[in-house]
């Protein structure tokens, strides 16, 4: 027990303390006296090891623990200190003592026992003095806590004292979890206000007792000084929110303060609520006079809301106030509001002074109206506006479209009454008007060109392509010339330097600029296209054409740029004096591409009366003004043109032109009027009904053929037409389908007016088409054929060949021979002439006398070879491409017709010979001799009342004659279409010709060859008319092939192209 001193109870371990010290003494005594009687030997030994009977001492029979005395000579017996002569008569030297502990432990053995023994009164005083204290000397619960655990584990006995010490650390220990919960609750609070709303909040007076509490216990807690803290804010909060509280007007910022103040402490404050009513009365009275002091802001729908949102306030007399403010300027508003938006829907508009009137009434509003701003918007417009009129009407020169456009589209939204508008608005209408007509007089249908390219010089010679690319190119070219410091303008046409130069003399000077410097491109463009033909031994690397590529198959060349072109590439060339319906007279062929004619080219007293028009109009027009220097330079031209005419030696040349002109004039009529009579004659005959009536019939025939060859009109080139050279005119005018190009129709067998407006009125049908096949082939001028003798006639519709078709023909002199320096002059004012978007009649003078002068074997058309073994081998390829087909086609065509013009030549030359000629007709006047001799027969049978037998009569004798006859066709279809003769399985729908091409139509018109063979053709497909069916031979290119070129009457064997006469109404037909 003595040594685990704190196991004891506090009564027992008192009675041990008083024993143990006197143990303590009697065992230090008896050591001592055992040491003194000799025992010099000692060990220590733990008694309580070894069993109680063998440690008891042998002679008083006492259990040993703290000593005993053992002998060598008998370890196993023992005895007490107080018997050591009991044990052995063996000295005492030889006798060991055994203890359990040493002398020098017993005191502090003693020592813990004693301090167990007085620690329980101690704590009994402590305690006592503790609970006992006073409020400056209470003990920390702390100390409460350690004294309450120091008698719980030294196992004090549960007295009066124990249980009060008990019971105060209780209640202390409670008070500060509550404090601590109080505060914690408090800072969350503070953090996030919402989070106190469902829970429990102490009162003002339950926070008072908690504090009086907290300040009576017999012991102090740390959270007690911050509860009397939180009591004090509360207290605080009270006051200043009763003051808050009491004021007129709520100030927002006070009592946001204070909520916010009383939203961090977690106690139920009665004044919380009443002050976040006042708080939103203030801010609702903060945002009033917030959008009350900027005008812009207040707004008919923020006012409103203004007013909804007060609605839902608590009563106040400041916000009651503010609210009847608020609605007093609604209503204001609303008023005003609604007199400007009827002012600005109002039709018709009202006046500048009425509506200003109602903007300055509106204006000490202290509100932002919409319509009223848009009102006086309105108003500062047309202020504006009427302005900008009056400045242009002052000037000096007239305001251009595009200014008065503007000003039309800008002053018409404007709802305010403008006095200048309707007059602007008449003015653009009229100019509009003006500047459409003049398009319409000047552009070609789905023209790329606008009206003020065409009206001013080029700047795009040379640069070919279409649409962007063309542009790009253009906009190069004006870069490069920047570069070079040339000072051009960054204009392709004159459109941003009349809109940019407002002075007439300045665009009158830019025009003049732009026009020297396209003469001078020309020059340069003719000069390389010129220089092209040069290259012989190179010319597959030379690029021909818009398409930029290389020679092949018919070319024309371009009388202004001297380039030669694709007869597939571009549009072939027609007079405008053919019509829609109208006989195609003879006139020559002038090819100009289209690059170089870009518009219609109207006369100039068309232009003269747009002209007239303009200069009426109270506007400028870029287009106008364009126009105006075109014509000048146009004059200027012409004038220069009529002075070089009238020169001794162009006028000797004029009188010589007229001389032939009128020679084959009078031989063409001469000639017309036999073959009708003729045909006229043999149709008679053919019918025996009108056999009675043949000679009256022969007179009527002959007056009208006399009369249609003496009312010819007389016309002249005139390119002021609503024609133009685009394809969908040339179908229209010549009545074939696009689908087959095989049938487009050119003006190559026409002839030249050969002075002033005289025209020679001679069919195509009389000339023979004959086309060299060499690698350069030429059409002669009428001019150049009507020197020679004129009366070599023809005894066969077909021209003596040429022994070979590579020799190239005699060289024959030209009609007129001219000094070089007027030959240059008038060259020089040829390419000027047409590069004038204008018709001229001095255009046409220059160019016959020009034409007169040159050669007859001069050349104008290119024809490039092809390989004959390509006829050779068989061209019935399936799915051959229809594209490829159309070319040919119409590149037969073509070569057909410009032909004539050489062969014509030839013909007029032996005018004086006579003539020996097939009597034919055209299918018109077949038709039309027909109708009468119908009408002839059925008078006769009504006179003679045999109606019936007469009719059987005729269809007799025509069935007669159909069969004699054998390739006799009496109809062709206008216009073929193919797109289903591949698919045909009908034998009979593929002719022995070598590209076929299938027509598929309710009639197909053949033709059977006359050389040996006897196969049978398509007409369409070699290119012979019907009445070439009915009157003359047909040898197709096999046999004449095989009969040699020097066959009498048998044209040269061509590589790809055959001589026949096709005369050009019937092309028209068979189109």
């Amino acid at each position: 027990m003595a040594a685990d001193p704190e196991c004891l109870d506090v009564g027992l371990a008192a009675m041990v303390c008083k024993e143990l010290t006197l143990m303590t003494e009697e065992e230090t005594r008896l050591r001592e006296s055992v040491v003194q009687m000799g025992v010099l030997m000692s060990e220590e030994e733990v008694f309580e090891l070894v069993p109680d009977d063998e440690r008891q001492c042998s002679a008083c029979r006492t259990t040993c623990f703290l000593s005993a005395l053992t002998c060598s000579c008998n370890p196993e017996r023992l005895v007490c200190l107080y018997h050591p002569t009991d044990l052995c008569p063996c000295p005492m030297q030889k006798k060991c003592l055994r203890y359990r502990y040493p002398l020098e432990d017993l005191p502090s053995l003693l020592y813990g026992v004693k301090v167990r023994a007085q620690s329980y009164d101690t704590w009994v005083s402590r305690v006592t003095e503790a609970l006992s204290a006073n409020f400056n000397h209470k003990k920390d619960l702390i100390e409460l806590r350690v004294m309450l655990e120091d008698a719980e584990d030294r196992k004090y006995p549960e007295n009066d004292l124990f249980r009060k010490l008990r019971d105060a650390v209780k209640e202390a220990e409670t008070c500060a979890s509550v404090a601590q919960l109080l505060l914690s609750k408090k800072q969350k609070h503070r953090q996030s206000p919402d989070c106190g709303r469902t829970r429990t909040k102490l009162t003002v007076e339950e926070l008072k007792a908690f504090v009086q509490q907290l300040f009576s216990l017999p012991c102090v807690i740390s959270q007690a000084r911050q509860v009397k803290n939180l009591l004090d804010d509360v207290e605080e909060f009270h006051e200043r929110a009763q003051e808050a509280m009491m004021d007129e007007t709520p100030d927002s910022s006070k009592l946001q303060m204070l909520i916010d103040m009383g939203s961090s402490l977690y106690v139920e404050l009665p004044e919380l609520s009443r002050l976040k009513q006042e708080l939103q009365q203030a801010r609702w009275l903060d945002e009033v006079r917030l959008t009350l002091s900027d005008p812009q802001q207040v707004t008919l729908d923020v006012m409103k809301k203004l007013i909804d949102s007060g609605v839902g306030l608590a009563p106040h007399h400041a916000v009651e106030k503010a609210m009847a403010e608020l609605q007093e300027l609604l209503t204001v508003s609303e008023r005003w509001e609604e007199k400007a938006k009827v002012c600005l829907q109002a039709r018709p508009r009202h006046s500048v002074a009425s509506l200003e009137s109602i903007v300055n009434e509106a204006k000490n509003i202290p509100a932002f109206l919409p319509n009223v701003l848009s009102l006086k918007e309105a108003l500062q417009k047309a202020r504006e506006w009427t302005a900008k009129v009056e400045a242009i009407q002052s000037g000096t020169n007239y305001a251009y479209l595009e200014q008065l456009e503007n000003l039309s589209a800008k002053g018409r939204p404007i709802p305010v009454r403008l006095d200048a508008l309707p007059q602007v608005e008449s003015q653009v209408a009229a100019a509009r008007a003006w500047r459409e007509r003049t398009g319409r007089t000047f552009l070609k249908k789905n023209s790329s060109h606008t009206l003020l390219q065409v009206l001013s010089p080029r700047t795009d010679i040379g640069i070919y392509g279409s649409g962007k690319n063309r542009r790009k190119k253009v906009k190069e070219l004006i870069e490069k010339e920047k570069e070079k410091d040339l000072d051009l303008e960054p204009l392709s046409d004159l459109e941003e330097g009349l809109e940019e130069t407002r002075d007439t003399a300045m665009v009158v000077a830019v025009f003049k600029e732009r026009e020297q410097k396209e003469i001078e491109a020309m020059h340069s463009l003719r000069a390389a296209n010129l220089a092209k033909m040069t290259m012989v031994d190179r010319i597959e690397e030379v690029k021909f054409c818009i398409c930029r590529k290389t020679a092949s198959g018919f070319m024309l060349q371009c009388e202004l740029c001297k380039d030669w072109f694709h007869n597939s590439c571009v549009p072939l060339p027609k007079s405008s004096s053919q019509k829609k319906g109208s006989s195609w007279q003879a006139k020559e062929v002038k090819f100009l591409c289209p690059l170089c004619m870009r518009s219609r080219r109207p006369r100039l007293e068309t232009i003269l009366s747009l002209l007239v028009s303009l200069q009426k109009l109270p506007v400028r027009l870029p287009e106008g003004e364009a126009l105006q220097c075109l014509t000048e330079r146009a004059m200027s031209w012409q004038d220069r043109a009529r002075q070089a005419l009238a020169t001794d030696e162009l006028s000797s040349a004029l009188a010589k032109l007229s001389v032939l002109s009128q020679r084959m004039v009078e031989q063409a009529a001469r000639e017309k009027t036999e073959k009708i009579i003729s045909a006229e004659l043999q149709k008679a005959a053919a019918n025996p009904d009108l056999q009675g009536h043949l000679p009256s019939f022969q007179q009527s025939a002959f007056n009208r053929v006399v009369s249609s060859v003496s009312s010819s009109p007389r016309q002249t080139m005139d390119y002021d037409d609503e024609e133009t050279d685009s394809d969908e005119d040339i179908r229209e005018t010549y009545g074939y389908d696009m689908k087959d190009t095989a049938s487009v129709k050119s003006s190559s067998s026409l002839e030249p007016n050969l002075f002033c407006d005289e025209e020679i009125p001679i069919k195509s049908e009389e000339v023979v088409t004959h086309m060299w096949t060499a690698p350069s082939f030429c059409a002669e001028h009428a001019y150049s054929s009507a020197s020679k003798s004129c009366s070599q006639g023809s005894s066969t519709p077909r021209k003596q060949p040429r022994k070979s078709p590579l020799v190239p023909r005699s060289l024959e002199p030209p009609v007129l021979e001219l000094s070089p320096g007027a030959k240059a002059q008038l060259e020089e004012l040829m390419m000027i002439g047409d590069l004038l978007e204008v018709s001229l009649d001095e255009t046409q003078h220059i160019w016959r006398i020009l034409q007169a002068t040159h050669p007859p074997s001069e050349d104008r058309f290119l024809h490039i070879m092809e390989d004959d073994s390509m006829e050779e081998k068989p061209l019935k390829i399936k799915g051959k491409d229809s594209s490829e087909k159309k070319r040919k086609r119409k590149l037969e065509k073509v070569e057909q017709l410009f032909g004539e013009g050489k062969q014509k030549s030839k013909e007029l030359k032996k005018m004086d010979k006579p003539k020996k000629k097939k009597l034919k007709l055209s299918a018109e006047k077949s038709k039309e001799l027909n109708k009468l001799a119908k009408k002839l027969a059925k008078e006769e049978e009504r006179k003679k009342k045999k109606e019936k037998a007469a009719a059987a009569k005729v269809e007799l004798v025509k069935e007669n004659t159909e069969k004699k006859r054998e390739r006799k066709v009496l109809d062709i279809p206008s216009k073929y279409d193919w797109s289903g003769a591949e698919e045909s399985d009908d034998e009979n729908a593929v002719c022995a010709a070598q590209n076929c091409q299938r027509p598929c139509k309710d009639k197909v018109d053949w033709v059977q060859c006359d050389g040996g063979c006897d196969e049978w053709f398509h007409q369409v497909c070699v290119g012979v008319s019907p009445e070439m069916a009915e009157n003359e031979d047909y040898i197709c290119i096999n046999c004449a092939k095989k009969q040699g070129p020097d066959s009498p009457g048998q044209a040269p064997a061509s590589s790809f192209i055959m001589s026949y006469k096709i005369p050009v109404e019937d092309l028209k037909e068979t189109s």
